[in-house]
């Protein structure tokens, strides 16, 4: 409610021409640091925390990775080339790139024979590494769709808790290795026991996270929400899947990465086309560059799996760290 007075002071002002204004607007001067008013403008629009020398701290911080790339190829090409290592065990970054063009194009299968073979193993490396993305997407996401739900049964319910978890942490402590055997006699050395082993893989850590966040929801939201007249559905959509959906993604990029790791053991038999199984017939028969080339693949495929997951989940829950 606004006072009599201040009404009146307004009506004497506008007869008098003066304009009243209850707001007012303060400029930044441009101070020349992450670009001054115009930036701090465009983090108050975005509702994003400004910092001076954000823009000069990212790009300081991508220098200092490419430095740090360079000095490892260098220092890696030195021992090479010096002949520290046998070549058989440390191949030069050149015979590297030579394994990795050769697998991606049509090439003599030996000196002086015209006969031409496509890649390795009848497959280009892409193919390859496109087939063990196809099983990571069947296994790992069948995890991720189905890890959510279960979580939130575990950890809404402690009857259903107490019955299941102790097979969940069971499942989570063994080695992929320790029952792929199992697997392949159930399914065979197709593609299914490839599918279950990722998805045995991706599962727990989806579940464990899910229960996490679902545990570590505040009572005072359940129960502020509950003064206010929501009833369950109400306080689960509003207020539980909120809160744990930042645990969820973390969950979920831990699985992921924990099935890409897993590939390797997944295409141990029958794993052609694969990028985890053509590393294992390239380390059979020592052709060390093609398994570095391979290996180097897997970890780059691992680094931009890991970033997408993790910018779709900045854009999934810009709430998480502002509650």
């Amino acid at each position: 409610m606004v006072p009599a007075r201040a009404i009146a002071e307004e009506i004497d002002a506008e007869r008098s021409g003066a304009r009243v204004t209850r707001t007012s607007t303060v400029a930044v001067p441009d101070t020349g640091i992450g670009g001054g008013s115009a930036d701090i403008g465009a983090a108050a629009r975005s509702g994003r925390r400004w910092r001076p020398g954000a823009g000069a701290g990212r790009l300081r911080g991508v220098a200092v990775r490419v430095a740090s790339l360079l000095v490892f190829v260098a220092v890696w090409w030195a021992v090479s080339a010096a002949g520290l290592v046998d070549a058989r065990f440390l191949p030069g970054p050149g015979a590297v790139w030579e394994a990795f063009v050769r697998a991606n194009s049509w090439h003599e299968i030996a000196p002086g024979v015209p006969r031409e073979v496509r890649g390795e193993q009848n497959y280009f490396l892409w193919e390859h590494l496109v087939a063990s993305l196809q099983r990571i997407a069947v296994g790992a996401g069948a995890a991720v769709a189905l890890g959510p739900p279960v979580g939130f049964v575990l950890g809404t319910s402690r009857t259903v808790s107490a019955i299941v978890e102790p097979f969940l942490n069971f499942l989570r402590m063994l080695p992929p290795l320790g029952y792929i055997g199992l697997l392949i006699v159930w399914f065979g050395i197709g593609d299914t026991s490839k599918v279950w082993l990722l998805f045995l893989a991706a599962f727990p850590p989806v579940v464990i996270a899910t229960i996490s966040g679902v545990q570590g929801v505040s009572a005072d939201r359940v129960n502020a929400a509950r003064s206010l007249g929501a009833n369950r559905r109400q306080v689960i959509t509003r207020v539980l899947l909120p809160a744990t959906l930042p645990d969820v993604i973390g969950g979920v990029r831990v699985a992921v990465g924990f099935a890409w790791t897993t590939v390797v053991a997944a295409e141990l038999n029958n794993g052609i086309p694969g990028i985890g199984g053509l590393a294992y017939v390239a380390g059979q028969r020592l052709d060390t560059p093609l398994t570095m080339a391979c290996v180097i693949v897997i970890g780059i495929t691992a680094l931009v799996l890991d970033a997408v997951i993790k910018w779709a989940g900045e854009v999934a829950v810009p709430w998480k760290g502002k509650a």
